[in-house]
């Protein structure tokens, strides 16, 4: 079996963290597609077909050495769309093949649920599919009998066929390549026009999931990926040799601590959490999984960390930093506050690219870039999204998203 895993794209709707591709974002030391990979390679899916952009870092992996895999690179220049993407696959692609978005960190269940269906009933494609209670904001699947016959793209509300949103995982024939070359016009939303193309002559079946991944469309998604990784059996309660922890640091529950990290006196550590390595944490902090920091972070004396991810090099001084996702290399003066819920508790609200949407939690702090600066006894609202290279002076509160590269 191949896999063909599609992984270029401008992850708009992710801002601030897409300056890389948003599955180049680290989860328990290593970045989210690694994970896919190798769930994939764990059913026995080692030909891979990666689809991406010509100035990402995945060519620097040594994926054979990592996982055992053989991957191929297939370049897709500009954003057309993920028709043209798969497209690129076209030459490497000879059998059976699955369809993966890289962040698919439960690749391996879904792939072990697709050739369990693929083996019993041979049918000649399969989608996969979860419920959902927003229909127009998906495409849904139009069924006849058991077999899907149509895939409506974003219903108007109340005009939706069913309940079942296409999940970013599928499995097809290689002569799927000649619906999509024999389309009539390409744009950025053909791959769909060429799915319904293809299932009017082949049988296709749904394998519906209990529950599925967010998205990730936009950031704050991270904090339900991140509760789920720690679910699907990668992490590992370990503690290196090589660690230094205070005799009265308590720690509750189960937790990864990496080499060379120290911990100071005082400190409590509620599971689950991941501190990767030449972490320092400081005295009197509080740490609330989940909780992923990745590799170089530092921590000054009374730091309270509650479900957030943070990426390597980040320091904080002190402050609170609670339901938020920090990108790489930023600096936090004494005191940064990250408010995560409204005074009236309900749902925060975010905006992305000019719109304001629900995130559908009642608890979310802040995203930030890479390498923003913020000064003493400042914070953020809840649902500000902070950009990268931005410096943020003292005392300041910010209530509305900040650009890249702006000072405050």
């Amino acid at each position: 079996m191949q896999a063909v895993i599609l992984a270029a794209g401008e992850s708009s709707r992710f801002w601030p963290l897409n300056k890389q591709h948003k599955s180049q974002i680290k989860i328990f030391g290593k970045p989210l597609i690694y994970w896919t990979i190798k769930g994939l390679s764990e059913v026995g899916v080692k030909n891979i077909v990666l689809v991406c952009s010509s100035n990402s870092s995945f060519q620097e992996i040594d994926w054979d050495k990592e996982l055992n895999v053989e991957v191929a690179y297939a370049i897709q220049e500009k954003p057309l769309g993920t028709g043209d993407a798969i497209f690129r696959a076209k030459d490497f692609i000879k059998e059976p093949f699955f369809i993966f978005w890289p962040y698919k960190i439960n690749a391996k269940e879904i792939a072990s649920k697709i050739l369990e269906k693929y083996n019993s009933e041979k049918p000649q494609a399969i989608f996969i599919g979860a419920k959902t209670s927003t229909p127009w904001e998906y495409g849904i699947l139009k069924f006849g009998g058991e077999r899907i016959i149509e895939i409506v793209e974003n219903p108007k509300p109340g005009e939706a066929p069913s309940n079942i949103r296409i999940v970013g995982a599928y499995f097809l024939q290689s002569d799927f390549f000649d619906y999509y070359q024999n389309l009539l016009r390409h744009h950025e939303e053909d791959f769909v026009d060429a799915l319904n193309l293809y299932i009017k002559d082949k049988e296709t079946k749904l394998l519906l999931l209990e529950k599925d991944l967010p998205s990730l469309k936009y950031p704050w998604e991270l904090l339900k990926t991140l509760q789920m990784m720690f679910q699907l059996g990668e992490f590992k309660n370990y503690i290196s040799p090589t660690a230094q922890i205070a005799k009265n640091v308590v720690i509750k529950g189960s937790v990864y601590i990496g080499d060379n990290v120290t911990i100071g006196e005082n400190t409590v550590i509620f599971a689950p959490c991941f501190i990767g390595n030449n972490c320092q944490i400081g005295t009197n902090n509080v740490l609330r999984g989940p909780v992923d920091l990745e590799n170089d972070i530092i921590t000054g004396a009374f730091t309270e960390i509650k479900n957030c991810i943070i990426q390597k090099g980040t320091h904080f001084h002190s402050g609170y930093f609670g339901d938020s996702i920090i990108g790489e290399d930023c600096r936090f003066g004494a005191g940064f506050i990250t408010a995560n819920r409204r005074l009236d508790r309900e749902n925060i609200k975010s905006v992305v690219k000019g719109k304001k949407i629900d995130t559908g939690l009642s608890y979310f702090g802040t995203v930030v870039g890479d390498n923003s600066r913020f000064g003493i006894h400042s914070g953020a609202m809840p649902g500000v999204l902070i950009g990268s290279n931005c410096l943020i002076g003292p005392g300041s509160i910010i209530f509305e998203n900040i650009e890249d590269e702006n000072n405050f």
